[in-house]
């Protein structure tokens, strides 16, 4: 019995040295990166997700000296990207920047997802979080929101509104229940593809981010008509908020936050966490959070898991009053 037993024994300590080995290396995290890593975004170029990444990316690259390449999958409300991600190897080299789309949205949207938001990612970080734009093409007869609802209620069905996420998506729902307005949806892959065809008068409509907006409306392409925060924008003060325009009580907002697949080891979770916070402080970074009128919301990974959960279950809600079914 001691005979076979023995080598047993050897084999399961041989096991477990190898395994507080593994554990070790992981708890190096100055070896983390070694080489460049993949930052996916579900978005095209020009959206805020995009114009963040490339922003870190920069910062991430003189903090480590590795490059982080910025892969856009754009298209499915952010799923392809989703998917690409969910299933990459665990190991810190593939990383996702998204939105509440895709991580709180998009699964009461959608029957059926080829991702899951709570169980296929390990949560990192929290960036940013902004709120919205109404904007119209200057062909629309609206100067402000109740002349655009007064519009609507005179052709309804007539007037239509484009969306490349969730948040653009569910905002105009929000406005449509609370108005009683009736607008034809025209989805689009990602936000500034919608925007682009706004801009052309292909449709009428947007409650879009302020990033792939505002440059519009300054370039006197799209007229604003209303802002989705409880205040105000310092970018766009003359602008009146959707909830002074008589809609009280109106709100709607984005977030971004970066993920990385699950089982991802704790200790390369915690040393990007590191690096985004210190990517994050640096003046060109708070430079494009701040000209796109968004705000730095930083935090740890539970944080970002909290956080997640509650927005999860409060997006669940807010679709279910918007009367969207799942398609």
């Amino acid at each position: 019995m001691s005979i076979v037993r023995r080598p047993l024994r050897r084999c399961a300590l041989m096991t477990l040295g190898l395994v507080a080995l593994a554990g070790l290396a992981w708890s190096q995290p100055a070896t983390y990166p070694a080489r460049p890593v993949t930052l996916v975004v579900g978005s095209s170029p020009g959206s805020t997700s995009d114009g963040l990444a490339r922003a870190i990316g920069t910062e991430w690259a003189r903090l480590t000296g590795q490059p982080l390449v910025v892969d856009n999958k754009a298209g499915a409300f952010g799923g392809i990207a989703a998917q690409a991600v969910a299933r990459a190897a665990p190991d810190g080299y593939t990383l996702f920047i998204t939105t509440n789309t895709t991580q709180a949205a998009n699964p009461h949207l959608y029957k059926k997802l080829p991702y899951d938001p709570l169980r296929d990612f390990a949560p990192v970080a929290q960036l940013i979080q902004g709120n919205m734009l109404m904007v119209v093409h200057p062909s629309v007869k609206a100067n402000t929101v109740a002349e655009f609802i007064a519009l609507a209620r005179k052709s309804p069905g007539q007037l239509n509104y484009s969306s490349g996420s969730s948040s653009a998506r569910i905002a105009v729902e929000q406005f449509q229940a609370m108005t009683g307005v009736r607008l034809n949806h025209v989805p689009y892959k990602a936000n500034p593809l919608a925007v682009m065809d706004l801009v052309a008068g292909q449709v009428d409509m947007m409650i879009v981010d302020l990033t792939t907006s505002l440059p519009q409306v300054k370039a006197g392409k799209l007229r604003a008509l209303g802002v989705s925060s409880p205040s105000r924008s310092r970018l766009v003060p003359e602008v009146p908020t959707l909830a002074e325009s008589g809609l009280p009580g109106y709100e709607a907002h984005h977030w971004n936050a970066l993920y990385a697949p699950a089982k991802t080891p704790q200790p390369v979770v915690a040393r990007i966490n590191d690096l985004l916070r210190q990517a994050m402080a640096a003046p060109a970074v708070r430079q494009f959070v701040e000209q796109t009128g968004n705000e730095v919301a930083f935090g740890s990974a539970s944080d970002l898991a909290r956080f997640q959960q509650a927005e999860y279950e409060a997006w669940g809600r807010v679709i279910k009053q918007a009367g969207i079914e799942p398609e």
